[in-house]
């Protein structure tokens, strides 16, 4: 997936010269400040060129509300010749460089080259020391993703807005309540995760909220913080906050509720100043009715509900999350130039990713270390739905038994062509790809296979699919269930 540049600039020949001489990147254009706010908001660039005199504002101003909305983001000032103490203002606003008009377009390419590698080097050097921060990045090539991201945006500008994140394992929740953390006015101060399934009751209540000394066998003896207080001024991330205990449910709600608590063993009262963002891979509504959550917390925390769709919802995403994912891995794995095979894309975005986003990465990280040569195969994929059945509940004990492989289609979809896709989609995985016996498997011809192909994916050159999804179909012989 191409990098990103922004380039501000009222005067369109020299905004038309940068998206010439950056043909590998994808650049964007704005002619005024409010422009190049809404682009930053919508479509997270790498880095930014950023002239000093627009027509509604002053550069070197422009750069400290960049670097509200996200602190690490390179700004490279276009400046008049011989314009020395603008220079200087510019760095000290916090510019990564600044370069005098006119321009010669080989020193920009070079100062913009030198930024983006020092910015891939941090990155790298974060990550195997352990210590990764930043600006986080979400692939949002899909429209459901935009959606989501829109929504990250919005709720960033109201830094104190308790959010319920909800999705599956894997879609990346946490990643999503870090970046509204990172955009909103509370990214100097601390993130805190803590996964309210890892701990018992007891612990977890002391994890949060802390504890005075002596409250408890093995309490230290000075006593200690919890992570309400040190999230004090930022964000705390209660990862699957539907399996907290009912009794410490009460407690978090009276946090949430007044902004304050006591620690354990504790007679005061603590004040704090913290957004809640929790996240689920559970129904809450259905734990509300079944008496394990409690309805006034479930409001509490559902001020804004941001859904994060699985993989198989946002197949447009998974060739631009493999190839971020493909490029960061195999240059920490000691394997740079490996590339995926047409055949491992097409089954890429054939497979249902029922681990999502976590699965992918897996994924592509056993491709790295196993894959023999150059190019990444489906085997060295080793994509795998032959997953253990889940044991068999009351629920799923009135519900039909379906044959292996059965075809499912959505509740209420009744759209004919809608269904031809999904059997299409479903036929291409089952064939591993091949258009042959997909076509075959399907009584059509190659020719219309491909005719269909390109409906479902307006603009795809006609030997592509790397635009369709499949979800199984029953083996031959078997009916197809509805």
């Amino acid at each position: 997936m191409p990098e990103t540049l922004l380039v501000v600039d009222d005067e369109p020949a020299i905004r038309h010269a940068i998206v010439r001489a950056f043909p590998e990147m994808k650049v964007i254009e704005a002619e005024t400040c409010e422009q190049a706010m809404v682009a930053i908001h919508e479509q997270y660039p790498d880095v930014v060129l950023l002239d000093q005199r627009l027509p509604d504002g002053d550069g070197v101003q422009l750069i400290n509300r960049i670097h509200t909305i996200d602190l690490e983001l390179p700004v490279i000032l276009l400046t008049g010749a011989g314009s020395t103490d603008l220079a200087v203002d510019a760095l000290k606003a916090g510019a990564a460089d600044y370069v005098e008009k006119p321009f010669k377009i080989e020193r920009l390419r070079l100062t913009v080259r030198n930024l983006m590698e020092k910015q891939h080097l941090g990155r790298q050097v974060a990550r195997l020391s352990g210590k990764s921060h930043g600006r986080v990045s979400i692939t949002a090539q899909s429209t459901a993703m935009r959606k989501v991201l829109a929504m990250v945006r919005r709720v960033a500008a109201a830094p104190a807005t308790t959010v319920l994140i909800q999705g599956e394992s894997g879609v990346g929740k946490e990643l999503v309540a870090r970046a509204i953390h990172e955009r909103s006015a509370r990214h100097p101060k601390n993130f805190i995760a803590i996964n309210c399934a890892a701990l018992s009751e007891h612990l977890l209540e002391a994890e949060l909220f802390g504890y005075e000394k002596g409250a408890f066998t093995g309490a230290d003896s000075k006593g200690k913080a919890g992570l309400f207080e040190i999230a004090d001024g930022g964000t705390l991330f209660l990862d699957e906050i539907g399996e907290m205990p009912l009794q410490l449910q009460t407690k978090l709600l009276r946090a949430l509720q007044e902004r304050r608590f006591r620690r354990v063993g504790g007679l005061t009262d603590v004040e704090v100043d913290v957004r809640v963002v929790a996240a689920t891979n559970k129904d809450l509504r259905e734990e509300v009715a079944a008496s394990r959550f409690r309805q006034d917390l479930y409001f509490r925390l559902r001020v804004v509900p941001i859904r994060v769709p699985p993989l198989r919802e946002r197949p447009d995403d998974i060739l631009a999350l493999a190839g971020n994912l493909l490029e960061r891995l195999s240059g920490e794995l000691g394997r740079p130039g490996l590339t995926l095979s047409a055949t491992a894309r097409e089954a890429m975005q054939a497979y249902v990713w029922p681990g999502n986003v976590r699965e992918l990465a897996n994924a592509i990280e056993r491709a790295v270390i196993v894959a023999e040569g150059e190019e990444i195969s489906i085997a060295d994929l080793c994509m795998d739905e032959s997953l253990p059945r889940p044991k068999p509940t009351a629920e799923m004990d009135l519900m039909p038994a379906l044959p292996e492989g059965a075809l499912l289609i959505p509740p209420g979809e009744r759209n004919l062509s809608r269904v031809e896709h999904i059997v299409i989609r479903a036929a291409l995985q089952e064939a591993n790809g091949h258009k042959s016996n997909a076509a075959e498997m399907l009584g059509i011809n190659r020719t219309t296979l491909y005719n269909k192909l390109r409906e479902m994916n307006p603009g795809q050159p006609e030997e592509s699919s790397d635009s369709w999804t499949a979800v199984k179909v029953p083996a031959a012989g078997q009916p197809g269930q509805t």
